[in-house]
């Protein structure tokens, strides 16, 4: 290919990024999708665009996988491993073991050899790293148990990449082709022992050189302040190891996955991986994008009632395997489903594994193919698999929670807690302390039963339905406080509670500003949001520490929340993120805050305008007290 027509593809790979990927991001999607959509798309069976000679495009996107599994060797703290060791090792484990174990007899069973059985057994065991974490990270379910659960077996999968690397090419030196050849990864005069030697040699060369060397190499890189030169050597480490691994005839990103854990604890780690992650993700994207481009559409129409079947297998046997599995680790039911339908798919490294497998002569090109389209199916079809999950299966498990919610007593306590997770359980002992009586609900079963064994009574339910706020004594309640987290269900039981029981006071727990501003929209008069006062206090922490006296601080602060108040009384009615006014007003509350304080830190207490008093905004807040009970 000519200088040209390699400009020219890159061009029209980048171009079919920045136009796919915002769009599929937009409606859903996610990144990896967009990417083979777009590939797809500039493919020779759509616009061709762009044709069989994007191969040599594609082997240099393919650095892409190495330095994603440099930034995975980063990311692995020892800690975390440990922290997380039996959902790692434990579930992570069974569900690629017995995964792959299965496909492997399913594959065996119909049309595959050996080699290409456990090939196709570890690769359609990986999930799709990508795709899941973004959208729970999006739908706020990554910190649930499935959430946590599905980060588990996704982090094993990541670490068993680089052996299922090994064990391919481990299987290429006995796979028998279609002419009867053996394909043959070595020299046949190199003897075991002299392979094993180098394979020793270079891991040894790799530990070593990352623990004692590494860091004297990047401070003095360091030192010269130039970051572009600090981007160049993090470059030719990756690059460096990776030649070096296919010189002695290993994996290449096998080298790099070790370097990366041995500079794990480096405490230069965070600039290798923000100085790499820009390369990552470009190279990944371009990777992805030959993917879609070479996906065989006609080989789709041709045999389109096999890979239907094929897909239909791999998603069932996944469901099965990882709904167990969640049972076996006593995940709630609600949870397991999450669990199960986030991991259900196949994932970008089988991509990257069918064309290692293929260069290595494991698989044919209609075996190949036919992978690459059930793949990348299968991903295609993962925003449904959460749709039926959220949308058919569970509201169906919280109505069948719902009807087995705790039995609240009709004890005719004045405040009613909703939600008792961390927030909750400060506000609550607070109360407590004070002599106030409390009805504490949380949805949470894992939570309360827990909480139960500290002495405290909370009762199991879902308080954004009527019948449990109702048995939760709302009818003879003084105050309802919302402790909830998720502002969708804040919003719900707060607009629930106006309706039925508008004698009831309401005090919101607001997520943030504009959640704030919204609920002083919906009348309701006692807000704040869970992380202001805390932030304040850690205002003053930090303003202590710069040497500004401990009183000075605290009157800054007093100052600083009574005015936010004010402000935020004054802007209740101007709210919205299009009205220029808002931004405005904003910007002038801001700047007049900051006089204010200023002004405050400059004048000695006494000699201070009474406006700004600390006495003085007491007596104030005490007046508008007065006016509200009034």
């Amino acid at each position: 290919m000519h200088l040209d027509d390699i400009f020219f593809q890159i061009m029209i790979y980048l171009l079919a990024a920045v136009i796919s990927v915002p769009v599929a991001k937009k409606i859903g999607l996610g990144s990896v999708l967009g990417y083979l959509i777009a590939g797809i798309v500039i493919g020779p069976f759509v616009m061709g665009l762009v044709g069989s000679e994007g191969e040599d495009v594609m082997h240099i996107a393919e650095f892409g996988v190495v330095i994603m599994l440099f930034i995975v060797g980063l990311e692995l703290h020892p800690g975390m491993l440990w922290r997380l060791k039996r959902l790692i090792f434990g579930l992570g484990g069974m569900q690629i073991g017995i995964t792959a174990l299965i496909f492997s007899l399913i594959t065996a069973f119909f049309w595959l050899n050996t080699a290409q059985s456990i090939t196709t057994g570890l690769i359609l065991a990986l999930s799709s790293t990508a795709i899941v974490l973004q959208t729970l990270s999006e739908k706020g379910m990554l910190q649930t148990r499935g959430g946590r659960h599905s980060f588990s077996v996704l982090l094993m999968q990541d670490i068993s990449v680089v052996p299922i690397f090994a064990i391919i090419a481990l299987l290429a030196n006995q796979v028998v082709t279609d002419s009867g050849v053996i394909a043959e990864a070595q020299d046949a005069s190199e003897s075991g022992w002299q392979q094993l030697m180098i394979i020793i040699g270079a891991v040894a060369v790799i530990i070593v050189g990352g623990r004692y060397l590494a860091h004297y190499i990047f401070k003095f890189i360091a030192e010269t302040g130039l970051r572009e030169l600090f981007t160049a050597t993090a470059l030719l480490l990756v690059i460096g190891i990776a030649v070096f691994m296919d010189v002695v005839g290993l994996s290449p990103a096998l080298g790099t996955f070790l370097a990366g854990v041995v500079l794990a604890n480096s405490e230069y780690r965070y600039e290798l991986e923000d100085n790499l992650e820009p390369f990552k993700g470009l190279l990944l994207g371009i990777f992805f994008i030959s993917v879609g481009a070479s996906i065989n559409f006609m080989l789709l129409i041709d045999s389109w009632q096999l890979i239907l079947l094929i897909l239909t297998i791999v998603v069932s046997v996944k469901l099965i395997v990882l709904y167990l599995l969640g049972k076996l680790f006593k995940l709630e039911t609600a949870h397991n489903m999450l669990f199960t339908f986030s991991l259900a798919q196949a994932g970008e490294f089988g991509f990257v594994l069918i064309s290692f497998a293929s260069q290595n002569a494991i698989y044919d090109d209609f075996t190949a193919g036919i992978l690459l389209i059930v793949v990348a199916l299968s991903m295609l079809i993962t925003p449904v698999l959460f749709i039926i999950n959220e949308h058919l299966i569970q509201p169906r498990l919280v109505k069948s929670a719902s009807q087995e919610a705790d039995e609240v007593e009709n004890n005719g306590h004045p405040v009613i807690i909703a939600g008792f997770g961390r927030f909750g359980q400060v506000l609550g002992r607070f109360l407590n302390a004070t002599g106030i009586k409390l009805t504490i609900i949380d949805n949470n079963p894992h939570n309360v039963q827990y909480l139960k064994k500290f002495g405290y009574k909370v009762y199991y339910g879902d308080i954004t339905r009527k019948d449990m706020l109702e048995a939760a004594g709302a009818a003879k309640a003084k105050a309802l406080v919302v402790a909830m987290s998720e502002r969708h269900q804040i919003d719900k039981l707060v607009d629930l509670a106006k309706k039925h029981y508008p004698n009831l006071k309401l005090i919101v727990r607001a997520v943030d500003v504009a959640h704030e501003l919204a609920l002083q929209n919906n009348g309701v008069e006692g807000h704040r949001q869970a992380i202001f006062d805390s932030a304040v206090h850690l205002g003053v922490d930090t303003l202590s520490a710069l040497g500004i006296s401990r009183h000075q601080s605290y009157r800054s602060a007093l100052t600083f929340k009574h005015l936010d108040k004010r402000f935020m009384k004054n802007l209740q009615q101007r709210y919205s993120k299009d009205d220029p006014h808002f931004v405005v007003e904003t910007k002038k509350f801001s700047e007049h805050l900051e006089n204010v304080l200023l002004m405050q830190q400059k004048q000695p207490y006494k000699e201070m305008d009474c406006a700004w008093d600390t006495h003085s905004l007491i007596e104030e807040a005490k007046e508008e007290n007065t006016e509200e009970k009034a």
